[in-house]
C-alpha cells in the first residue's frame, strides 16, 4: 500500500513581505502628501502675507495724499489753517486722517460701526473677482512730530536735514543735534557671528589718510557735518562774517570714528571765508582738523557704532534759527540717524519725516509697516561741487579774487 505525502506551505514569508511593502508604501505616500500640503500652505501663507503687506502699502499712498494736502494747505493758507490741520492729522484713530479732504472717498467700501471708521476695503471694481482676494487695510495713522530723522547714505552722496523743531510744550526753540551713524545693515556679519567695527589701524595726527581701498568694509565712515543757519534780518554776507565769540552761520565739521573718548562738542569750524570784526580770520579751530569721534567696537546689541552731540552757535543776526544739517559720508555708505534737544531737553522734528504707521489685511493675516516720508522740499539746487565731470578736466582760464584772466594759448582741445 503507497502513502501519498501532501507538501504544505504556510506562506508567511510572503505575506510578511506583502504587508511591509504595503506600510512602506503608505508611509512614503502619506509623507509625500505631508510635504505637498506644507508647501501649499507655506505658499498659501507667503502669498496672503505679500498681500497684506500689499495692502499695508496702498494705506501708505493714501496717507501720503493726506499730507500733500497738508503741505498745499501751510503753504496756500498761512500758519493758522497749517496748525489746525495737523491737529486733525495727528489723531490716534484709525483712518480718521485718511477721511481730510475725501481722501478714501465716501464711497469706499468700509466696515464698523458706533462712529467707528473701519477698514478701507482694496478693490479695483466690485466684481465678485476683486471682492474674493478679501484685502484691506484696517488702521493707518500718521505722526507729524516724530523724535529722530533716519536716513542711509552711499560714499560721496548728500543729504540736506532742515532742523525744525517743536517741543512737547510747543517751543519752537533748539540748540544741540545729535548724529549718530553706521548700523549692522552697513556691515556683514562676522564668521563669529559678531558684528564687529574695525577702529584699530587709523592714522595718526598728521599722518595722510588711506586710499580708498585700504579702508574696511566693517569701518564706520567718516561723515562730513555741515551747518548752515539764519536767524531774522539775515544776508548772505553773514555766511561770510563771525561774531564777537568766533561763531559763524556756516560751519563744517568733519566726525572722524576712533576708539577714544568723546561726547558733546561746539559745532564751530574755521571757514577760510570767515572773518572778524577787524576783518582777520579767527584761528579758533583749525579748518583741516577732524573732531575724533568715540565709536563701538561691536554693534551685537544694535544701535550705531558712532555718536556725536554738537552745540550750535547762535546766528549771528538773532532771532528764530531757521537751520539745514548736510551729511556725506567718506570711504563707507552709512545709515543715520539725528535729533535735536535743548540743553537736555529733547525735541521733535516737525512735519520734517513724518511717521506713517499701516496695517493692512488679507484674509485672516495681517501685516504691519511703519515709512517715513520726507516731506519738506529739499530738492532745490545745493552743488556737491564746483565743477563735476566724467573723465579728464583742462582749465586754460583763471579766476581771482577781482578779475578773471581769459585763456592766452587756447592750450585745451575738444
Amino acid at each position: 500500500m503507497k502513502s501519498i505525502r501532501i507538501n504544505s506551505q504556510s506562506g508567511a514569508v510572503s505575506l510578511f513581505v506583502v504587508i511591509f511593502a504595503t506600510l512602506l508604501i503608505t508611509v512614503v505616500t502619506v509623507s509625500f502628501l505631508r510635504l505637498m500640503i506644507s508647501d501649499q500652505n507655506r505658499a498659501t501663507g507667503n502669498d496672503l502675507s505679500q498681500s497684506a503687506y500689499d495692502s499695508a502699502q496702498a494705506g501708505v499712498e493714501d496717507a501720503k495724499r493726506v499730507l500733500l494736502r497738508y503741505q498745499k494747505i501751510c503753504t496756500e493758507n498761512g500758519q493758522s489753517a497749517c496748525d489746525t490741520l495737523a491737529n486733525q492729522i495727528s489723531t490716534a484713530d484709525c483712518n480718521e486722517a485718511l477721511r481730510i479732504g475725501d481722501v478714501i472717498g465716501s464711497g469706499d467700501v468700509t466696515t464698523g460701526g458706533g462712529g467707528q471708521t473701519g477698514e478701507i476695503k482694496i478693490q479695483q471694481t466690485s466684481s465678485v473677482g476683486d471682492a474674493t482676494l478679501d484685502q484691506a487695510y484696517t488702521c493707518v495713522t500718521i505722526k507729524l512730530l516724530t523724535d529722530d530723522y533716519l536716513g542711509s547714505l552711499s560714499v560721496g552722496e548728500s543729504k540736506l536735514v532742515p532742523l525744525i523743531a517743536k517741543g512737547d510744550d510747543g517751543s519752537t526753540v533748539f540748540d544741540t543735534v545729535t548724529v549718530e551713524w553706521f548700523s549692522t545693515e552697513d556691515i556683514g556679519k562676522a564668521a563669529s557671528g559678531l558684528y564687529d567695527v574695525s577702529l584699530t589701524g587709523l592714522p595718526q595726527s598728521g599722518q595722510s589718510q588711506p586710499l580708498f581701498t585700504s579702508w574696511p568694509a566693517n569701518r564706520p565712515s567718516i561723515l562730513r557735518t555741515q551747518l548752515m543757519q539764519f536767524g531774522s534780518g539775515f544776508t548772505l554776507g553773514d555766511f561770510d562774517a563771525t561774531n564777537s565769540s568766533s561763531e559763524s552761520n556756516a560751519n563744517t565739521v568733519f566726525l572722524y570714528p576712533t576708539s577714544g573718548v568723546s561726547g558733546s562738542s561746539q559745532f564751530i569750524a574755521r571757514d577760510q571765508r570767515q572773518k572778524d570784526a577787524s576783518g582777520n580770520i579767527p584761528q579758533k579751530q583749525s579748518a583741516d582738523t577732524p573732531l575724533s569721534v568715540n565709536c563701538v567696537a561691536s554693534l551685537t546689541s544694535g544701535g550705531y557704532a558712532c555718536s556725536q552731540t554738537l552745540v550750535l552757535p547762535q546766528p549771528i543776526s538773532g532771532g528764530d534759527r531757521t537751520a539745514f544739517l548736510r551729511l556725506t559720508p567718506y570711504y563707507n555708505a552709512t545709515h543715520f540717524r539725528v535729533t535735536m534737544s535743548r540743553g537736555s531737553i529733547a525735541v521733535k522734528f516737525n512735519g520734517v519725516q513724518p511717521e506713517i504707521d499701516s496695517t493692512g489685511r488679507a484674509n485672516d493675516l495681517f501685516r504691519r509697516i511703519s515709512s517715513r516720508v520726507d516731506l519738506v522740499d529739499t530738492s532745490f539746487p545745493y552743488p556737491d561741487g564746483a565743477v563735476d565731470v566724467t573723465g579728464n578736466l583742462c582749465k586754460d582760464f583763471s579766476v581771482t579774487n577781482t578779475a578773471y584772466i581769459p585763456p592766452s594759448g587756447g592750450s585745451c582741445t575738444p
